[in-house]
């Protein structure tokens, strides 16, 4: 169920995408505002403050990847950025520039109204009475994952599961952008370091340890989800 609170900033040059998102959004429950440029969307984000911003990224008058940068320079408000297929590498500079998430053009209403939940119940996720003080929480949490950062421990229902220091790395840095993607790029800078961007290959090994240790049953959810060739995202729960 929607959040009626709820806002969702639609920035998009073209009309009909935006009479249907905006038609769509407000169908199942959300407040929804638009702009049909980057300068205009600017000025609403600053003012209405949504909950949520669906970015186009070919925009006429600011490259979507700079209203992006600069939305990210203020807010942590959740940016879905909207792209072409095939255009990963877009993908990727916005997602480095403080996106959260993506949906690739031609897409589901279902889809995204998906990925606004998700983004919604990340923002739920990072106000916790930790943040206010600037301090990260020792325990993290997500689903039945548990990561006690203090003691580099890890428990799934709570039982122990033994990671090794670079996959309890990942995990760490996933869990804390839970609910948004972190890049390749992201990730290998954040775990090895600079000079390891090109290094795809440790991930691919790493994160399919990880999945064998914390997803021992295929039957249930993922909670690790792959981006093909951009990266990985931890979803929070339902």
């Amino acid at each position: 169920m929607a959040d009626p609170t709820a806002c969702v900033l639609v920035i998009d040059d073209d009309p009909s995408i935006r009479r249907v998102l905006e038609t769509g959004l407000r169908a199942r429950g959300y407040g929804s505002v638009t702009a049909d440029g980057g300068q205009a969307g600017l000025g609403i984000a600053a003012i209405e403050q949504p909950d949520v911003v669906v970015l186009d990224l070919g925009l006429p008058d600011i490259d979507g990847v700079e209203v992006c940068r600069q939305i990210r320079s203020w807010s942590n408000v959740p940016i879905i950025v909207l792209s072409a297929h095939g255009a990963e590498d877009r993908k990727i500079e916005a997602l480095d520039e403080g996106a959260d998430d993506f949906v690739t053009k031609p897409f589901s209403m279902k889809e995204l109204l998906a990925r606004i939940r998700v983004a919604l119940r990340h923002r739920e996720l990072q106000r916790p009475s930790d943040s206010a003080s600037g301090t990260e929480p020792s325990v993290l949490h997500v689903g039945q994952v548990t990561l006690d950062m203090a003691a580099h421990r890890v428990t799934v229902a709570d039982k122990p599961v033994e990671l090794t220091e670079k996959e309890f790395d990942i995990l760490a840095h996933l869990v804390r952008n839970v609910g948004r993607v972190v890049t390749h790029d992201g990730l290998l800078t954040a775990v090895w370091g600079p000079g390891y961007e090109d290094e795809t290959h440790y991930l691919r090994v790493y994160v399919n340890r990880l999945r064998n240790k914390l997803e021992p049953d295929p039957r249930h959810p993922r909670l690790l989800v792959t981006l093909p060739r951009v990266g990985y995202r931890i979803d929070p729960p339902e």
